[in-house]
């Protein structure tokens, strides 16, 4: 299907059939022997509830029934590149229901995009198709604007108007770009308090946002909204049960994106998203549940929450699901600044050794053969090193890439969720970046619901060796509800992991800025988040020099 905005050279949407999407399903639930006839079928559901080639509607008749506003769940904006951007937004005028209130029917939804907020001069607008099968999502693919460049962007459907969004585009890609803030967040349980740390990131004089994961969470939510006690909303009961289904999935976004703070920050950066565990269900790997269920009905789980998460995310078209598969793993660039390399560390790994217990490392854990990322985008990320000439490389991801000690003892027990449980795969990544002279690497990380600072050690059992990289961990927006500045085990963990150099357990976000000469690092940490409104503070401050690995306190 050709775009359909009235600059169609300019814009490029999702919504196109995907004739090779059965087809490539069915490949994929071949592979596993373990599938039934009957669950294949199902499962190749999610692959043939697209929009039918050709159909025909009156679309602009059906705008015009919309009676209440459709953009309940706000605006956002995702992945810039020098000349694009892509758009994002969800009519559903109701957004507690199924449908979202819209029902069955298509709907063309109007974009604009302005140099100014006022929209006194609009420099594109276009239209793109809102489908019941992808839960009336529109994502727009912007295309011909001018690199470095503030954007402000709106929807219009029938007679409803969103709020405006601001955007912006990468810097060229060969330019000397000397700047960049970047604002990473993660974990964001809405039943454990209030998002005031995303009403902080909006206001904050970010150039994009990084969500490292856990941008919901599949648990229960009760009828007061768990520790939202200053809340004057009666939830419906479709959120107190466990999401299992795509109609569970959808409705949990509805209900994090009915949060103002979390639909401010869409509004006023860019962000790149990742997704972690609990978008689809805690701990699991790759193809392997949490719980004990046959996999052949995780799978089906698991495509479900795909596809939801690629229908309320800022995401371009080569991450839309194919049933249970899409490919998030992704490349972006910020001039010659900076190359960001986002992985997938839950849908490719090997399953967790131990039983996923606390463990100190053995032969199950160090097989060699294990994997964090899979071959293709272990290989995916080592050849992109090969081939940076970024001043920094950037590796946002999910889990605790440095070694984390639990204990001082000799066999101290480790993580087998995080790359500790997968040391053989780590060492390729180490080995990797170290073969293709990568000085300046950055490694930002979500999941702990704590800051940590770390030095990235060549032999993290010898802390005299050569230090390789930094990691920072932007401990969470809500899960963990308030938390402590020094968790029970605070000095042990310290203690134990002598290049862990900063530890906090309030929730926050990291501010990382970038120049030429080094990467400013900021533990931005609130108070509370048991009530709504507190105060921003900057709890620490690191730097880590261009050529000169190894954090200081700034």
């Amino acid at each position: 299907m050709a775009p359909t905005g009235r600059h169609s050279a300019l814009a490029e949407h999702a919504f196109s059939p995907h004739d090779t999407e059965l087809a490539a399903a069915a490949r994929h639930l071949g592979r596993r022997r373990f599938l039934t006839v009957t669950a294949a079928a199902a499962a190749l559901a999610f692959a043939t509830n697209r929009p039918a080639r050709g159909a025909v509607a009156a679309p602009e008749r059906r705008a015009a029934r919309i009676t209440k506003d459709p953009f309940t769940l706000g605006v956002a904006s995702g992945d810039p590149l020098p000349d694009s951007v892509l758009l994002w937004t969800r009519l559903a005028p109701e957004p507690f229901l199924e449908d979202g209130g819209m029902g069955t029917e298509r709907v063309t939804v109007e974009w604009e995009v302005a140099f100014d907020e006022s929209f006194a001069a609009v420099l594109l607008r276009g239209t793109a198709e809102a489908h019941a099968e992808y839960a009336h999502s529109v994502h727009v693919d912007v295309k011909g604007l001018t690199p470095g460049t503030v954007y402000y962007y709106r929807f219009r459907a029938g007679a409803w108007i969103s709020p405006a969004g601001r955007t912006r585009t990468a810097p060229p890609a060969s330019s000397p770009t000397s700047g960049l803030r970047i604002a990473t967040v993660a974990c964001q349980a809405y039943q454990d308090g209030y998002y005031t740390v995303l009403r902080h990131v909006a206001e904050d004089d970010v150039d994009v946002v990084f969500h490292l994961g856990d941008y919901l969470y599949e648990y229960a939510v009760n009828s007061a909204g768990g520790e939202r006690r200053y809340t004057d909303v009666t939830l419906p009961d479709v959120f107190n049960r466990e999401t299992m289904t795509l109609a569970d999935y959808r409705l949990r976004y509805s209900l994090y994106k009915s949060d103002e703070d979390l639909r401010a920050a869409h509004a006023a950066h860019p962000f790149v998203v990742t997704w972690d565990d609990h978008e689809t269900e805690n701990n699991y790997a790759g193809s392997v549940p949490e719980n004990d269920v046959p996999p052949a009905e995780f799978l089906l789980r698991r495509a479900a929450a795909y596809r939801a998460y690629w229908e309320n995310q800022p995401l371009r078209a080569a991450q839309l699901p194919q049933g249970p598969d899409a490919r998030l793993y992704r490349r972006l660039h910020w001039g010659t600044l900076a190359q960001f390399d986002f992985l997938d560390t839950r849908q490719y790994r090997s399953d967790q050794a131990y039983d996923d217990r606390p463990h100190a490392p053995g032969t199950e854990s160090d097989d060699p053969a294990r994997t964090m990322t899979g071959a293709a985008q272990e290989q995916w990320l080592l050849d992109g090193w090969q081939g940076s000439t970024a001043q920094w490389n950037v590796m946002p991801q999910q889990v605790c890439f440095s070694q984390r000690k639990f204990d001082d003892t000799a066999d101290a027990a480790l993580s087998m969720d995080a790359w500790d449980g997968y040391r053989a795969s780590r060492d390729r990544v180490v080995a990797g970046a170290k073969a293709a002279g990568i000085e300046n690497w950055l490694i930002l990380t979500g999941d702990v619901h704590v800051g940590y600072a770390l030095d990235v050690k060549e032999d993290f059992d010898d802390p005299a060796s050569a230090t390789v990289a930094t990691e920072v961990t932007c401990t969470s927006v809500a899960s963990g509800r308030d938390g402590v500045e020094q968790p029970p085990n605070h000095e042990l963990y310290l203690r134990a992991n002598p290049h862990m150099k900063f530890y906090n357990g309030k929730r926050g976000y990291v501010r990382v800025e970038l120049d030429r000469q080094a990467a400013h690092l900021d533990f931005r940490t609130v108070s509370a988040i048991s009530t709504p409104g507190a105060p921003i503070t900057t709890a620490a401050s690191f730097v880590t020099e261009a050529g000169a690995p190894g954090l200081k306190p700034a």
